[in-house]
């Protein structure tokens, strides 16, 4: 199916459902819009899925893999060799996030959609869209046939999930090298000089960062990006990983399943989801604010509030794991807490 086909599955979110939504919370006996962001993220949810009875179903996450040819212009710390070890790791649980999705419930779909070698554990040829990106500060990182490729495995991936029972998903994604693609890709979308959206990754030293950032730069003067063509952008300074959460985002709005954003990675992939289709906007459901330079930038471009700050930027799909339980909470309160009229109290009003 061609992405133009595929948009026009997109609608907005539900609005009678979540009006209804907030009505209920106005009768649920406790002080009012005291969940705060809890109480908005199940109403939210209520217009993703259609309907104020809002259940979560099974809970997964999406974590695309993918190796980029520009980690050999020295941009990072470490090797592409640990982009297969950290993959190979997460269907051992050897992970944070393998260790934080226990605790939360969440079952762990890595994705390997681009790495330089295959990884028996994970890796499928039907899935594989090539063995890493090309060097963008030399020529473009893929072509558009593969940044199309990658998106729409994104998007049957949630059509699977969806197929299976999983009715809230999570993003995650390990490349080493990503944050390098991810700034090249914010920069041109957001339309902000690369120094400022460009920060240290897994870490590197002061020298290091001015590298990352004249590559970045170099890159984008020679290829051009057109900031109003997604795939452009992808095709040439983008990531697969990135394009692959593209269609991730997009088969949230399609499939009407909410999608977790997780940190700079995947907030930069939400944002090409929603210059793809705005209505994607709607599916979207935040985690923490990266502590990367263009954590909050993006955020702020997604008109989206973080749930909670806690200053992570570890990637994996660690931020929007650590979301789930408090969205469970806010959830059973809606669903189970009695009423005013049930406990016989006087219901609150709203005072001006």
């Amino acid at each position: 199916m061609m992405l133009e086909e595929w948009k026009c599955k997109i609608s907005s979110a539900d609005q009678k459902s979540m009006e209804e939504a907030r009505a209920h919370w106005m009768t649920v006996a406790k002080p009012l819009f005291s969940l705060g962001k809890l109480e908005d993220t199940v109403i939210k949810m209520a217009g993703i899925k259609g309907t104020a009875d809002v259940t979560l179903g099974k809970k997964g996450l999406i974590i695309m893999c993918a190796d980029n040819g520009v980690v050999e212009e020295g941009v990072t710390q470490t090797g592409q060799d640990v982009t297969a070890a950290v993959a190979d790791n997460f269907t051992k649980g050897n992970t944070s996030v393998c260790i934080m999705s226990k605790v939360a419930g969440v079952d762990l779909f890595p994705i390997d959609i681009g790495m330089a070698v295959d990884v028996a554990s994970v890796s499928d040829p039907e899935k594989k869209v090539m063995y890493g990106t090309k060097n963008f500060r030399k020529e473009k990182a893929m072509t558009k046939e593969q940044a199309l490729q990658a998106i729409e495995l994104g998007i049957r991936t949630v059509e699977s999930c969806v197929e299976n029972g999983y009715g809230i998903l999570a993003t995650g994604e390990m490349g080493i090298g990503n944050t390098t693609t991810s700034s090249a890709v914010a920069s041109v979308l957001l339309n902000r000089p690369v120094e400022e959206v460009t920060g240290r990754g897994a870490g590197l030293t002061s020298e290091g960062l001015a590298r990352k950032i004249q590559v970045i730069a170099e890159a984008i003067e020679m290829h051009q990006p057109d900031p109003e063509d997604v795939i452009d952008v992808l095709s040439k300074v983008g990531g697969l990983d990135i394009a692959g959460l593209t269609g991730v985002f997009l088969g949230g709005a399609i499939y009407h399943v909410p999608i977790i954003v997780d940190g700079f990675i995947s907030a930069v992939a939400a944002l090409c989801a929603v210059r793809i289709k705005k209505e994607v906007e709607d599916y979207l459901i935040p985690s923490h604010v990266s502590k990367e330079p263009a954590g909050s930038m993006l955020l702020e471009a997604l008109s989206l509030s973080p749930l909670i700050h806690c200053n992570m930027c570890l990637g994996e799909g660690t931020g929007a794991v650590a979301v789930i339980p408090l969205i469970e909470m806010g959830l059973r309160v809606y669903r189970e807490m009695a009423t005013f009229d049930q406990v016989e109290f006087e219901t609150y009003q709203v005072l001006k």
